[in-house]
């Protein structure tokens, strides 16, 4: 991270990289074109922020929502629960660069599955639509993201769901409590210590992901779906501009940790005053 640091005051590029010390001193001027939004590298950072944005909390959002609601349907123990169970965690076991890849093959245009299903199967298209570049790359990484994520989410909100007392659940049954009404006043509520905790294991681990973009696009993804962290790459590694990348990932550190205390100092806040 120091070095980080030190080399974003750095006219840092490709003809200095033998020796970093001899690269002339930059002051500010990489923080300055980074948050110059009328400029060429400030208008091209801000813009995959906002699409970062929009990823993360579409990916957190959805993560959550699938997580929760697929382990409260298995928290009653039925047949096959276990192995049920062991299939959800499947594409969160998978290595990152395999399940990106898999998707990678699934969103091809004339031999993918997900055309193939979609216009031969469902005929909910009359032409095969292209994932990988244009409009539709976003949803592809969202897709992709989602499917990785979610079951992390499952897996946390399972163990949650472990300390809630049963009595409960049978208190709240005999005061005629339907599903929706136990989930709401009971499952909710309980869980919201390991939800605060996992929202933002998943904003920071959604935030800063690289892997999937690159891997589905490679090192010039489309501009509807060039996260911040790949925007970082590019500068660093295809413009050869390794002073302004430094500065970069400084100002993306700087404003997870801020989201970051915002975010712990607002929920326990909450706790104190529900308390």
């Amino acid at each position: 991270m120091l070095t980080g640091i030190y080399m974003s005051f750095k006219h840092l590029t490709e003809f200095f990289i033998r020796n970093w010390g001899a690269a002339p001193a930059a002051g500010w001027d990489n923080y300055r074109f980074a948050l110059d939004f009328n400029g060429a590298i400030g208008r091209q950072l801000l813009q995959s922020f906002w699409i970062t944005c929009a990823f993360t909390v579409l990916t957190v959002g959805l993560s959550w929502l699938l997580g929760t609601g697929a382990a409260v349907l298995m928290q009653d123990p039925f047949r096959g629960r276990g192995l049920l169970r062991t299939y959800f965690l499947v594409p969160y076991a998978l290595p990152a660069y395999t399940a990106a890849i898999t998707w990678e093959f699934m969103f091809q245009r004339d031999t993918g599955l997900v055309n193939t299903l979609l216009v031969h199967d469902l005929h909910l298209f009359k032409t095969a639509p292209f994932w990988l570049i244009g409009g539709n790359s976003f949803w592809a990484l969202l897709i992709t993201a989602v499917w990785r994520t979610w079951p992390f989410a499952f897996l946390v909100v399972t163990a949650g769901l472990q300390n809630i007392p049963g009595d409960l659940y049978e208190a709240a049954a005999l005061d005629g409590a339907g599903t929706w009404q136990r989930i709401r006043s009971i499952t909710l509520p309980q869980l919201r210590s390991v939800n605060q905790v996992l929202v933002l294991v998943l904003f920071l681990w959604n935030f800063n992901d690289f892997n999937t973009p690159f891997t589905l696009f490679g090192n010039v993804p489309p501009p509807q779906a060039n996260l911040i962290s790949v925007q970082i790459y590019d500068t660093s590694f295809q413009n050869w501009n390794f002073g302004s990348g430094s500065a970069m990932s400084v100002l993306l550190l700087l404003f997870l940790l801020l989201v970051t205390a915002v975010y712990l100092l607002l929920t326990n806040r909450r706790g104190k005053s529900d308390a």
